[in-house]
């Protein structure tokens, strides 16, 4: 069993510890806010008050912030991570960021003769608690072997996808495809909808069909309702489709369903659903449409 530390225990970095604790490592968790954690360290994980503390006290360090400036300060400053770093030590950072912000700290760590790879998932709290996450590893062949057996406690399958930035690359691949069909599956019943078509009926035929991805088949009863705790809001949201279309525009690939859902999202914070899980975007095309939305 591994010294396994994880910083970020929101939504989903708590439920990640929570099966690796199931699992036997022995976990040290550090989080801004200690109250969120307390449910963790009634099931024996130790709590640590800084991300330097974390480090020290273990060699795998997993972490899973917001955005690149809370990767950068749990990272940067005497109390940060890699302050502590120390050879043999290996971070695997699962937040969904910028591959250049994630990569322009690859050197620093090594500098340590410590290592680090990017380790996003793709899933939400309800296929973790499944089982069924995937990670996606960018970082050195040799690496990936050394935490592939951690992320296997985590979820159904581990993926070594490339170099240092490329795990993060396909995340927002993955995430741009998700706010995209999410709005294309609301296209489709509302249409439905107002030709007719009682929405219970319409949900059940596309969410049976060809089209029902693992996410459309979860996210269907978020048609009908939205859950009291979003799995991943508008704002979370919006921040991967713009780090999609600042990578297509980097690399010139042009990129304009992720564009129109973009806009779609700006609606939904307009309209005051920042908070909301992004499947709010039924919510504004509904409302657009002279459709009544769901609550």
């Amino acid at each position: 069993m591994a010294r396994v530390g994880y910083i970020g225990l929101g939504a989903m970095g708590s439920q990640m510890v929570d099966r690796l604790l199931e699992k036997g490592h022995t976990v040290t968790g550090y989080n801004r806010t200690r109250s969120k954690a307390e449910w963790l360290i009634e099931k024996r994980m130790t709590w640590a008050d800084s991300p330097r503390e974390v480090c020290e006290q273990s060699d795998f360090i997993l972490s899973m912030v917001s955005n690149d400036a809370a990767l950068l300060e749990i990272a940067e400053g005497p109390d940060g991570l890699v302050a502590a770093l120390t050879p043999g030590k290996i971070w695997a950072d699962c937040s969904t960021v910028s591959a250049a912000t994630s990569k322009s700290l690859v050197a620093r760590v090594r500098e340590k003769g410590a290592d680090m790879v990017d380790a996003p998932v793709s899933g939400s709290t309800v296929t973790l608690k499944k089982g069924d996450l995937l990670t996606m590893i960018g970082g050195r062949a040799e690496t990936f072997e050394k935490v592939k057996p951690l992320f296997l406690d985590i979820g159904r399958k581990v993926i070594h996808v490339g170099d240092n930035g490329q795990g993060l690359i396909c995340k927002i691949a993955t995430n741009l495809s998700l706010c995209v069909q999410m709005l294309a599956y609301s296209e489709g019943i509302l249409l439905a909808e107002k030709s007719g078509v009682p929405r219970e009926i319409a949900i059940e035929v596309l969410s049976n069909g060809v089209i029902a991805s693992p996410m459309i088949q979860y996210r269907a009863n978020f048609v009908r309702k939205l859950p009291d705790e979003p799995l991943f809001n508008v704002n979370m949201g919006q921040k991967d489709m713009l780090l999609a279309l600042e990578l297509g525009r980097k690399v010139n690939v042009p990129l304009p369903c992720t564009a129109v859902v973009n806009e779609y999202l700006t609606a939904a914070r307009g309209m005051g659903f920042a908070d909301k899980d992004f499947a709010v975007m039924f919510n504004v095309l509904a409302i657009m449409s002279g459709v009544e939305p769901n609550n």
